[in-house]
């Protein structure tokens, strides 16, 4: 460890952000560890003297406030965020109700941009600090029965990708971490909601891919407690990655969407470089 920092880690009651916690306090940094139910952050991770456990709902502008300013009241800033909080609707879109794709949007994505918002006021002043979000290989590509969880994920990588070159001028670095799967508790029911809606074309199809989820649940290859190891080395990083795929699972599902992407523009390379008005000179 180069230096004891102040670590702020949304959804520390359970799976990944209990391991993060963890590994971050074993390292010697402070921890601000935040949840909606904090006496299920304290069973999980414990109450050792560098922890500090907070209330917080991530869709909540005041408890991503309130929590923000006790952790500065506490500790004096804020050094690495980790927006880990999220949850998972599970379902063909149409099946997916209105506001469970509200709901997943809201929590997934408007979430994470609620604490960030809280923190980089923070971070700015010191002209230092790290925002860490947990997306997913979902994030880099759509799959059949998690259309709201893409989008979701989708578009915190935009906002993440985004966000990079604007805080960096003041010292901050962000990183989009996109694990593969792990075994968490992602697919217990505490996490998981399928489908509200029945449409009969779907049912088969459902109840198939239902049963395949949940039985993948407690067999995911990846191991969350290494995640966190790893998490506290990219951390440490003078220039941490924009984007670190997390697992083997992962790294072969971004290069399988990079061939691919390569390929659709190859494949169409001169329909789309004929668009240009007959004034402007043509890509060579």
């Amino acid at each position: 460890m180069t230096s004891q920092k102040t670590w702020f880690i949304t959804g520390a009651g359970r799976g990944m952000g209990v391991e993060f916690a963890k590994a971050a306090l074993a390292a010697g940094h402070h921890v601000v560890a935040t949840g909606r139910h904090p006496n299920t952050v304290s069973q999980a991770v414990g109450e050792p003297d560098q922890l500090l456990v907070l209330k917080l709902d991530i869709t909540s502008p005041q408890d991503a406030e309130h929590a923000v300013q006790a952790a500065v009241e506490r500790f004096g800033g804020i050094d690495v965020l980790v927006n880990n909080a999220g949850n998972f609707f599970a379902g063909f879109f149409e099946q997916l109700s209105p506001q469970q794709v509200e709901t997943q949007l809201q929590t997934n994505l408007i979430g994470p941009m609620t604490v960030t918002r809280a923190v980089l006021p923070v971070m700015r002043q010191q002209r230092s600090g790290h925002v860490i979000t947990m997306s997913s290989v979902a994030g880099l590509h759509g799959m059949e029965f998690c259309s709201a969880y893409a989008a979701a994920k989708f578009g915190l990588e935009g906002w993440m990708e985004s966000l990079a070159p604007e805080v960096a001028p003041f010292g901050i670095r962000t990183t989009i971490v996109e694990p593969g799967f792990f075994r968490t508790e992602l697919l217990q029911p505490a996490s998981t909601i399928y489908a509200e809606l029945s449409i009969e074309d779907y049912k088969e199809r459902s109840a198939q891919t239902e049963a395949v989820w949940q039985g993948m649940n407690g067999q995911q290859p990846g191991d969350p407690a290494k995640l966190a190891q790893a998490l506290i080395t990219i951390a440490d990083q003078d220039e941490p990655p924009l984007r670190w795929a997390a697992g083997a699972d992962a790294v072969t599902a971004a290069e399988q969407k990079a061939k691919a992407l390569l390929a659709q523009v190859d494949a169409y390379r001169e329909l789309s470089t004929n668009l240009a008005h007959d004034d402007v000179p043509a890509v060579a």
